[in-house]
């Protein structure tokens, strides 16, 4: 059993970007992980989307089946998918709702007068997301020795393919399971993940070192 990993702070509303840029660098070179403070996206509004997140997933199913996911948005039921596709379970034990671009009609949401506020809620917090992506990234640009614009010169953020997941883990749903995933292990796809928890324990992080020779 490896000891628990203590992973670095990175404050986001640093005036020093370059030593701020560095620590990113070494933080993802020790780690590839780490704590990011001061990103600009509001306490209270994380709180509401927690809050209305457990008001969606505690809807009967037949309503939450309403919003079945199409194009890799909107609901997705328990067990659906499996991360880690060499286990013998059935699926991961999770449900989630995912948002895409907000412009167009790709999403599906919830009606207003079954959950009122749900969506503007949703969306207002996926906007500061990606404005607090997008500040991280000119960091991360810095940290590879880049221009702070560079992602943006090659049109990185040009209708950028950003996803956002609201995640539901009901727990130990069948005991006599040997195996029981949440989130079995997996390594995230895309350029970044900014992942907000409600502080129950349970995410397990793997570094991977990888030796090469001189």
């Amino acid at each position: 059993m490896c000891d628990a990993l203590q992973l670095p702070i990175v404050d986001l509303s640093s005036p020093d970007r370059f030593s701020t840029a560095n620590s990113i660098r070494q933080a993802c070179i020790d780690h590839g992980f780490f704590y990011l403070v001061n990103h600009g996206v509001d306490e209270e509004l994380v709180n509401k989307v927690f809050e209305q997140s457990s008001k969606f997933f505690s809807l009967p199913i037949e309503e939450k089946m309403k919003v079945i996911i199409k194009n890799y948005s909107s609901y997705s039921p328990l067990y659906a998918g499996k991360l880690d596709t060499t286990l013998s379970t059935k699926g991961d034990s999770n449900e989630g709702f995912y948002v895409g671009q907000l412009a167009g009609d790709l999403n599906q949401w919830p009606l207003e007068e079954d959950l009122p506020s749900w969506r503007s809620t949703i969306e207002t917090y996926y906007q500061q997301l990606l404005s607090a992506g997008t500040k991280l990234l000119s960091l991360i640009a810095l940290s590879l020795k880049l221009d702070e614009d560079f992602f943006e010169k090659v049109g990185a953020f040009n209708e950028p393919l950003a996803s956002l997941g609201l995640l539901h883990y009901p727990g130990d749903l069948d005991s006599s399971s040997k195996e029981i995933y949440g989130a079995s292990a997996h390594s995230d796809f895309g350029m970044l993940t900014l992942l907000a928890t409600d502080g129950v324990p349970g995410l397990q992080v793997c570094c991977l070192l990888i030796m090469r020779q001189p």
